[in-house]
């Protein structure tokens, strides 16, 4: 009896099993693990220059005169530390890749319009989001100077090294989502759900809500950090009202466009 040769049934739409899709996320996932732990290994030959850096506010407080240091809990405490400081690094380091691997995943299902917004939206959020960190980076020695100096002469200012970390990371990962919080606006307004006009109107609510919010991530007598981390964030909404109304105008007259090719009035005058 010949051997009759099986062939795999084409795909032409691209369309993939629930198998093979989580064959690939497993890929995915397993490629973006490998990229952290690689990452771990870089940021743990790091992390005790971070440390140093993240030392330096408490350095400069027992300059003063008190007597100021980091203090570990537990016998396993400045080993905890330093492995959280590498896996912070790692996921910073290797970010890169593992968003690759989440693009990858999703980009097949995505059409042609959807994966342009999902590269301009990963371009400009990325950045937003390192520059809010390094913006809460450039302010913490600031809020740590501020915070101990409530403490009374008298006393020493024991900081617990993990809650210290913590704290700074918080600070960073909340400023940092503070930044890209304009690029969600334009994602919102480039799919149809939000005009530019009621961005621009909400101006106000709009101030008054990123006061509050580094009214939070910042001590409330510390002004001058709050001012610090406030300014770019206001500027960075009115770029954003300002990219929707004008991609707004570019709508509305190539609507108008189509409206008038086929005899037609623009309904509610191209305002949505």
């Amino acid at each position: 009896m010949v051997p009759v040769k099986t062939r795999r049934k084409r795909n032409p739409e691209g369309r993939m099993s629930l198998g093979d899709h989580l064959v690939e996320f497993r890929k995915r996932l397993m490629i973006a693990g490998i990229a952290i732990v690689l990452g771990m290994v870089v940021g743990w030959l790091l992390s005790n220059q971070v440390l140093n850096l993240l030392r330096g506010p408490i350095i400069a407080i027992a300059k003063t005169g008190r007597n100021a240091q980091l203090n570990y809990g537990d016998i396993s405490g400045a080993f905890d530390l330093r492995l959280q400081i590498a896996f912070f690094i790692a996921i910073i380091i290797s970010s890169p890749i593992w968003l690759y691997q989440i693009w990858a995943f999703l980009a097949p299902g995505l059409t042609g319009k959807e994966k342009r917004w999902g590269i301009a939206f990963l371009g400009a959020a990325v950045p937003l989001f390192l520059g809010g960190a390094y913006a809460g980076w450039i302010v913490f020695p600031n809020i740590v100077r501020l915070l101990t100096s409530f403490a009374p002469s008298e006393d020493a200012a024991y900081v617990a090294a993990r809650t210290y970390f913590d704290f700074v990371l918080k600070l960073m990962i909340a400023m940092g989502i503070g930044f890209v919080m304009p690029v969600f606006l334009v994602l919102l307004n480039f799919i149809g759900v939000l005009r530019g006009q009621s961005i621009l109107k909400s101006w106000r609510i709009a101030i008054l809500c990123i006061m509050l919010f580094t009214a939070l991530a910042t001590p409330a007598a510390d002004v001058w950090s709050m001012f610090l981390l406030a300014v770019p964030m206001v500027v960075l909404y009115m770029g954003a009202a300002l990219i929707a109304v004008l991609h707004d105008r570019r709508v509305d007259k190539r609507r108008a466009a189509e409206f008038a090719e086929y005899g037609l009035d623009e309904p509610n005058g191209g305002t949505a």
